[in-house]
Formats: structure tokens, sequence, C-alpha cells
């Protein structure tokens, strides 16, 4: 089981690396075989698409990843997609076809993947045997390498752009993808029914709603509503700070300085938090870390121009996330099992990541309209409101964590009768 666990992390690292190296390569495939600059977002774009409609199409396949053999199936199908683009390259013939088509193929097998994999690391944690932390140690440490590649891949991307040219990077992520698969495959089923859970029916649908997890547990719901308030809300930073610095006469300089301090901050955190997270309180980490990024929001205006003053508030709100992500992936793991973590999880990535897709797709035009400084305090507030609507929202009243385990099969129960006849 450790090697197991040790084999999804490893796989986690590579095929964010691959992701990170190649980002420049792609638009730049793309201007220069199509000429047109509108078709250097096409992937992104598309790819967006099956992320945001996940809950919905692909509620009929999440039963179906439990081990490593069908996570490998969907990352050779991702390899698929990936090829497209250096493929057609070669014989100059990428066109916006091609470009959607990676996309869409990328984006729904990436939209399946994330959840199953951190439910399968859950799973085998769950056959090492329970209450040891293993589950939440793991997926703490599978955020530490999605994270720690965010430093070091860009620029080695760079670097290797100019060395080797834009397709051979994208023939390189294919065949990193295709190892990682090969890797995953060796990962068993976990084999842990839902019935080793105390309390727990002997049996559970395989198709859990969204909505019925939401409803089930309201410490899961407030920590999930929470990760999708920050997902709707990040456009604020990426956009805000670059427009704020071009209004500042600091252009690219402020959002330069912010990314640098956060990334280094989280990165730095995510080292951390596999160590201490057995000893997290839940709920706690979950506001704390949503709250002070809400205050950094509020801070950047305050802070501008000043470079360093915008590097020191961006690593106060990059300092906490790992822990809040970090807590919320144990809760799921804690108070969920089979069909019931799947959702939760697939719950987690729609909310937060397809809720960062959206606010990108229209945050541009919110801050033409009201500007970037307004934009940072509003989307700052909506934050801190969240977390006090959700401090004052009662949980299940159960922190300690011997007594999550038998907290899951009350869970099931609630999700069964919560799932019947709900359209998600």
């Amino acid at each position: 089981m450790q090697r197991s666990l040790l084999t999804l992390t490893a796989t986690t690292f590579v095929t964010w690396t691959g992701q990170r190296i190649t980002a420049v390569a792609l638009p730049l495939v793309a201007l220069d075989q199509t000429g047109d600059a509108w078709t250097t977002g096409l992937v992104g774009g598309f790819a967006g698409l099956p992320l945001l409609t996940s809950a919905w199409w692909g509620r009929p396949f999440r039963h179906l990843l439990t081990s490593g053999r069908t996570l490998a199936l969907l990352l050779l199908i991702q390899v698929g997609g990936l090829i497209l683009v250096p493929a057609a390259a070669s014989a100059d013939a990428v066109n916006a076809v091609v470009l959607c088509a990676t996309g869409l193929i990328t984006g729904a097998t990436g939209a399946l993947l994330a959840p199953a994999q951190r439910s399968l690391t859950a799973d085998l944690a769950d056959a090492a045997g329970s209450g040891t932390g293993l589950g939440a140690r793991s997926l703490a440490w599978q955020d530490m390498a999605h994270r720690s590649s965010m430093i070091f891949a860009p620029p080695l991307g760079a670097w290797l752009l100019v060395q080797w040219g834009a397709v051979p990077l994208l023939w390189c992520e294919a065949a990193a993808v295709g190892l990682a698969a090969i890797a995953l495959a060796t990962v068993p089923h976990a084999g842990t029914p839902d019935d080793d859970v105390a309390g727990a029916p002997a049996t559970e649908p395989d198709h859990v709603t969204i909505r019925a997890v939401l409803r089930g547990d309201r410490d899961l719901a407030a920590g999930l509503v929470l990760a999708g308030v920050g997902g709707i809300t990040w456009f604020a930073f990426p956009l805000g700070l670059a427009l704020l610095g071009a209004e500042l006469a600091r252009p690219g300089q402020l959002i330069a300085a912010a990314m640098s301090g956060y990334g280094l901050a989280t990165v730095g955190m995510s080292f951390v938090v596999p160590l201490v997270v057995t000893r997290i309180p839940r709920m706690v980490a979950i506001r704390v870390s949503w709250a002070v990024l809400g205050v950094s929001f509020l801070l950047f205006p305050l802070a501008a121009p000043d470079l360093v003053a915008v590097t020191a508030v961006a690593a106060l709100g990059g300092v906490t996330i790992p822990f809040g992500i970090a807590a919320l992936n144990a809760l799921v793991t804690e108070r969920a099992t089979g069909a019931t973590r799947r959702a939760a999880f697939t719950a987690e990535t729609v909310l937060h990541n397809g809720g960062a897709s959206a606010g990108l797709l229209v945050g541009g035009a919110i801050i033409g309209a009201f500007g970037a400084a307004p934009v940072l305090v509003v989307a700052g507030l909506i934050q801190i409101a969240a977390v006090a609507v959700a401090s004052l929202w009662p949980g299940r009243g159960a922190s300690a964590r011997g007594r999550y385990r038998s907290q899951a099969g009350d869970l099931g129960r609630e999700v069964r009768q919560a799932g019947r006849g709900t359209a998600q």
C-alpha cells in the first residue's frame, strides 16, 4: 500500500510538471501554425467546458475509476489528446478543430482523473488501516507534489523551449503522461467495501449526486462551498493585480511580485502540512485559510505600488491555503466512503477549479467596468463574508478524529435518502 501511495504521488508530480513545462509551448505552436492569435486560447477554453459540466456527464463513470488500471486507461486517453497537436504540427495541419479536440479530450480526462486519484488514495489508506491519518497525510503529500512544480517547471519550460523548440516539448509532455499511466497500472484496487466503516450499510448506490453530498454533511458542505467561493473570486488576484499594475505605471511588476510571494509561501507550507495534518482542526483550518486569503485581497490596493509590500501580502494569503486544502481533503477522507467519497472529491474539483475557470472567463469584464482596486476589495469581502456565514452554519458537531468513522455510516444513509430521485 505504501508503494502504491508513493506511485500516486509521483504520477501527480510528473503530470503537473509536464503540464507546466509545456504551458508556454502550446500557444506558440497554435499561433505559428494558424497565424491567428485567437486560437492560442482554444485549448484552455475548451478544456474548461468538461470540467464545469463533469458533475453531470461524469457521474456514470465515477464508480468505474477505482483502481490504478482504470486511471491508467484514462491517462492513455489523455495521451491521445495530447499528441493531436504535435502530430498535426509535424504535418503543418494544426487548426481550430485540432485545438478544440485537444482541449475537450484533456479537459474531460483531467476532470475525471483528479477526484478519482484522490479517492483511490483515500481508499488505499483505508485498506492499510483506519485511525492512522495515512489518507490525510498522503493527500497532503500529493498536494505538495502538485504545488512544488509551480516553482521550477515554468523557468525550466522556458529554457527547454529555447533549446528544443515548442513541438518537441509537446511530445515530451505526452511521453511523460504515458510513463505515468504505466506506473499507475501497477496500483491495485483498494478493495475496501463500504461496510468496513462502522455503522455503514453493506451496499451503497454507485451514482451519488453532488447535491446529495452537500445535503448529507453540513461541515463538508461548508468546506466545499468555501472552496467554490475561493475559486470564483480568484480572478481578482491575477487579473486584478495585472491591471492594477498597469494603472499604477508598474505593468507586470505587481503580478510578478504577488505570484512570487504567493508561490513561495504556498509551496513552502506544502512541505510542512503533511507532517502536521493529523493534528489540524478541520473546520478551523478551512475557515482561517479562506479568511486570510480574503484579507490579503483587501490589503493589495493598500500595499501597491510597493513591490515588497505586495510580495508580503501575497505571501500572507498563500501561507494558509495548503492547510485549508489539506483539511478539506482530510474531511472528505474521514467522513465519506465509496461513491459518496468520489462524489465529494468531484464536488471539490468542480466547485473550486470550475469556479476559477468561470471567474477568469468574466473577470476581465468585471474589472474593466469597476476598476481593479474595487474588485480586489469586493472579492476579499466576499470571501470573508462566506467564512462568517460558514462559521454561523451549525455543523455536525463532531471534530474529534475518533468519531469521524462512525459518522461516515450516518452520512451514507443521509446521502441515500437525499439521492433518491435527485437530479444533478
